[in-house]
């Protein structure tokens, strides 16, 4: 293989926002070559990127500019067999393990992909010395913030198993910037919204509900408040770090600051619902977090970053996504694995 292009890996690229970042990639560069490397677990869906896997499929080899590739990142031999055929200039880690309520049913997945996998895959990218590695973190590595904003220089203070697993791998690679020195930027995002997102967060499980004259259930009483973000402008806005952001930084992004309950009121707006006939409150998660408040300040600062869209046109448009894009996610709420964890969701059953 020709290695004319820059080779980049993206971990995790089948999900919801790694699948739009592969697309903002492969659109913007044509000098790219993608390399995507997903388990397929239960959030993890190839119909996600499936417009750009049929472009690079009328291409030849050597001109074929994505390529999927099915597999664990904590398979050490994988990733060695990976590294040396690619010779990759970024590695961008969107691989995880996401849903807080899971975590709290279980952990174990969280520990071992959050983890032992992205322990695992900075060590191959050091070990092949690859220029430059970013871990895409959460800002739930903050913790319920009662008052004011989390900085990048915030105290981690994580509330529950997803968020710890996802707290352990940030504070890993930044003990691996300054042992090792190796070329590590972590990127910690608010809550995204936007096309593909599995049907089980809170925005396309409530579009979805009201489309199906389901329930939406509601932890607590709605007004748990988190920032919200279109994951187009977090493409935008990781496109920068990718390219401009000096290396052993980390930035937040974020975006509106919204209750639970204006979310689930906003969509029946749009969909023309009342939402009190869809909401049945449940018992809150335990050690629930009440708010999360990531400030964007450095990365508007530092590199001139600035959302494009506003909440409304956003919500707007990720509603209408889902309208006309039924078959997407009715055949993952009609699965076992989803109706299996909405009916322990809908009950706040966690033990």
């Amino acid at each position: 293989m020709s290695f004319s292009l820059k080779n980049i890996l993206i971990c995790g690229g089948s999900g919801f926002i790694g699948s739009h970042f592969i697309r903002h990639l492969y659109n913007k560069y044509p000098e790219y070559r993608i390399v995507n490397l997903d388990l397929l677990t239960y959030a993890g869906n190839n119909s996600n990127i499936q417009d750009i896997a049929e472009q690079a499929s009328k291409l030849p080899p050597d001109e074929c500019r994505y390529q999927f590739v099915k597999g664990d990142i904590c398979d050490s031999a994988l990733l060695e067999k990976l590294f040396r055929q690619y010779n990759f200039s970024v590695v961008v880690n969107f691989a995880a393990e996401s849903h807080v309520d899971r975590s709290i049913v279980s952990a174990h997945n969280f520990i071992r992909t959050n983890i032992q996998g992205a322990h695992a895959i900075v060590e191959a990218a050091r070990t092949h010395k690859v220029p430059k590695f970013i871990q895409i973190s959460t800002d739930e590595i903050y913790g319920d913030v009662a008052k004011g904003f989390s900085h990048e220089e915030s105290p981690i203070r994580p509330s529950n198993p997803y968020a710890a697993s996802k707290s352990s791998a940030d504070v890993l690679m930044q003990a691996f910037m300054r042992t090792h020195r190796a070329p590590i930027i972590i990127f910690r995002s608010s809550n995204n919204l936007g096309p593909n997102q599995y049907p089980e967060k809170l925005i396309p499980l409530t579009i979805s509900s009201f489309l199906e004259n389901d329930k939406v259930p509601v932890h607590g009483n709605g007004q748990h408040i988190r920032s919200w973000i279109y994951v187009k402008d977090f493409c935008q806005a990781l496109d920068l770090v990718m390219h401009q952001a000096p290396l052993y930084s980390i930035y937040n992004v974020s975006g509106n600051q919204k209750t639970n309950l204006e979310i689930i009121k906003a969509i029946a707006g749009i969909l023309g619902k009342d939402a009190n006939r869809h909401v049945v409150f449940t018992n809150d998660r335990p050690g629930a977090d009440l708010r999360y408040a990531p400030s964007s300040d450095k990365i508007r600062r530092e590199l001139g970053w600035a959302p494009h869209y506003d909440f409304n046109s956003a919500l707007k448009e990720t509603v209408q996504w889902y309208v006309e894009n039924p078959n997407w996610w009715k055949v993952i709420r009609d699965s076992e694995v989803f109706q299996s964890h909405y009916q322990k969701q809908s009950k706040a059953e966690y033990y």
